[in-house]
């Protein structure tokens, strides 16, 4: 990862989903102060409750942009596909719900937009603790995507480079929980089930319903979750 800089009036693209771990990051990059520059993707997931939760966590950022990519057309997961949700936890390996290549697709792009801003800070709320088993929110991920962006971009290139930024990385889910009241963050505006029903709410049994109560609990914080 790289060292800690002076982010001051510095311009960040920063990935927002919609989900708790996303509102923390950005949350963590205006404390920083950046202008933060907010990215959402379409991606043909199940529900657009999330993206309207990102719409929301956004309404304070110098602007806020939806790509749409549509990974629904190669499905390949329960996200994206005609795959039921696990619920119940307990998988082994890595479960239905990881989206081929999502997080490459989606840095790619807020590479893309960084460059044409020049910005050379990229936020995502990835997490390697408390992550359902996903490669592509390791920090070997995370290092390896930062290096690419520096060989591959004029920014890299010419300019002052790429940063990619990942806050949560090392953090439990409590820990992230617990981030984000210190940051005034509103949970209960985020959504983060797999299965979210139209208005937003959680259906309480699927992995992200279940790591999003765990830690909660773990820090001691009542669940401000709507639930179906």
């Amino acid at each position: 990862m790289s060292p800690a800089v002076n982010h001051a009036m510095q311009k960040a693209v920063v990935l927002v989903s919609g989900g708790m771990d996303s509102a923390v990051v950005l949350a963590i990059a205006r404390e920083r102060g950046h202008a933060v520059h907010a990215l959402s993707v379409a991606y043909g997931q199940r529900h657009t409750s999330e993206l309207e939760a990102a719409a929301r966590m956004a309404a304070d950022a110098v602007e806020h942009k939806v790509v749409a990519v549509d990974l629904r057309s190669i499905g390949g997961s329960a996200l994206t596909d005609d795959i039921d949700v696990p619920t119940g936890g307990g998988n082994d390996g890595i479960p239905v719900t990881y989206v081929p290549a999502r997080n490459t697709i989606m840095l790619s792009i807020a590479l893309g937009w960084a460059e044409v801003l020049g910005a050379a800070d990229i936020y995502c709320g990835v997490n390697a603790v408390d992550y359902s088993g996903y490669p592509d929110c390791r920090p070997e991920f995370i290092e390896a995507f930062e290096r690419l962006a520096n060989l591959a971009t004029r920014a890299g290139v010419e300019g002052a480079g790429i940063r990619i930024h990942a806050p949560l990385l090392d953090m439990s889910k409590a820990q992230i929980a617990a981030e984000g009241m210190r940051l005034g963050v509103d949970f209960a505006a985020t959504v983060s089930c797999y299965r979210a029903d139209a208005q937003g709410r959680a259906c309480g049994d699927c992995d992200a319903c279940r790591l999003r109560a765990d830690g909660f609990a773990g820090a001691g914080i009542a669940d401000p979750t709507r639930y179906a």
